[in-house]
């Protein structure tokens, strides 16, 4: 009898603990909200430029408070309020099931309300049956996909502006990590299909390049490592057998995740003999209140042992990103590199890291903007030699960079 009057308790108890340990606690969740509206407006350099009303965001994400109920209803939460200023720069260090993945496969362009597969992450991807460039994407998991768009949790930015519509479609297209992602696809044919995005199979590796020569040009292929600090040294090496070629290509399309300065510094530095500026920044400062002053600034690399001096060629694509697409335009600044490639990923500015006081994870701003030499902003810059992509079974980019190089060595 006493044995199971304490397995009554303690099953009491432990019912009574379970939900005791999911409970959140609201009160210090509306202080980080106030924390991070404050930081944002007080360092997120495109504030202005987004035009979204801070007020809009505190009044209905504070609303939103008394329905939280989990941990992870925290994590989206916040996952949402950051994505109401359309920037994939500004994103949580961490994820649930249910978070939305930061970037997909294919990039879709929006015009004259009509979404259309504008680029397929080629290089990364093992096998695809249909050529969707130029594919119209009716649907979503059965769903339309103007009733998609209305129903991603954003509730401040103006979901009618091209820029903003665009952003939303691809953050679709990355989907969460817990649902399929179904499309519909009427093709250039007319064809109407079914494409599963999550049937794709992305090609990885452990290498942080891989090189090769052929018909006497060298080609380096960085494999998503800019924030490897070992990277420098296997492009050293890399470049040491590649020193007698007559041209060079360095394939930027898999730096989706970005990287570091040091690192692109070490890469750019093989390439000179004299110190030369590479990118502008650009922020303002306030201390104590007072005035905001502007500053901005030119960085520069300085020239390490052996350099190559001959012709080289950088590609790049929707899937270069943050320092990649620093690297890119650090390379044409110093006059050393021809371009060839799409539009990258365009993640604006130079960010820096902030934290929540109540909540284990923090989350990333952009604090200053960054400039190529010639005065056009990191995040539009477009490649000089564009390549509009029209096919899956031909690389294209790839093709045009050889034949440039082909073009300088004769």
């Amino acid at each position: 009898m006493r044995n199971l009057i304490f397995i009554i308790i303690a099953a009491f108890n432990i019912s009574y603990v379970v939900p005791q340990e999911n409970k959140v606690d609201k009160i210090r969740i509306n202080e980080d909200l106030n924390e991070i509206l404050n930081d944002i407006s007080q360092n997120y350099v495109y504030l202005k430029e987004k035009n979204i009303d801070l007020k809009c965001i505190k009044n209905y994400y504070e609303n939103q408070i008394t329905d939280l109920q989990t941990e992870e209803d925290t994590v989206l939460f916040f996952e949402y309020l950051l994505d109401e200023f359309y920037d994939s720069h500004l994103i949580l260090n961490t994820n649930r099931t249910s978070s939305f993945r930061l970037y997909s496969s294919i990039y879709a362009t929006v015009k004259n309300g009509t979404a259309k597969v504008s680029n397929v992450w080629q290089t990364q991807i093992e096998h695809i049956d249909y050529n969707i460039i130029g594919a119209e994407i009716l649907k979503i998991n059965h769903m339309p996909l103007l009733q998609a768009i209305e129903q991603f949790p954003t509730h401040c930015n103006d979901k009618n502006s091209q820029h903003v519509r665009e952003w939303i479609v691809n953050k679709i297209l990355a989907g969460r990590y817990n649902e399929p992602r179904l499309l519909t696809l009427k093709l250039e044919s007319n064809q109407i299909v079914e494409f599963d995005l999550n049937k794709f199979k992305i090609l990885k590796t452990s290498n942080l390049l891989t090189s090769k020569i052929e018909n006497e040009i060298g080609i380096i292929r960085i494999n998503n490592a800019l924030g490897n600090h070992n990277l420098i040294s296997e492009f050293d090496q890399a470049l040491k057998n590649l020193m007698n070629t007559k041209g060079l290509i360095i394939d930027l399309r898999n730096t989706v995740d970005g990287g570091n300065s040091y690192v692109a510094r070490g890469i750019m530095s093989r390439f000179i003999t004299e110190t030369k500026p590479y990118q502008k920044h650009w922020t303002t400062e306030q201390f104590d209140g007072s005035t905001r002053i502007e500053r901005s600034w030119v960085e520069y690399v300085g020239p390490r042992e052996k350099p190559y001096l001959k012709p080289i060629v950088i590609l790049v694509g929707r899937w270069t990103g943050s320092m990649g697409e620093g690297l890119a335009i650090g390379f044409e600044g110093m006059e050393r590199a021809e371009i060839v490639g799409s539009e990258m990923e365009r993640l604006a500015g130079e960010i820096n890291s902030f934290t929540l006081k109540h909540q284990t994870f923090g989350y990333q701003l952009s604090t200053a903007k960054l400039y190529h030499l010639n005065g056009t902003p990191r995040e539009k810059y477009v490649p000089t030699n564009y390549i509009i992509q029209t096919r899956t079974d031909v690389d294209e980019t790839l093709a045009k960079g050889i034949e440039l190089i082909n073009n300088i060595t004769e």
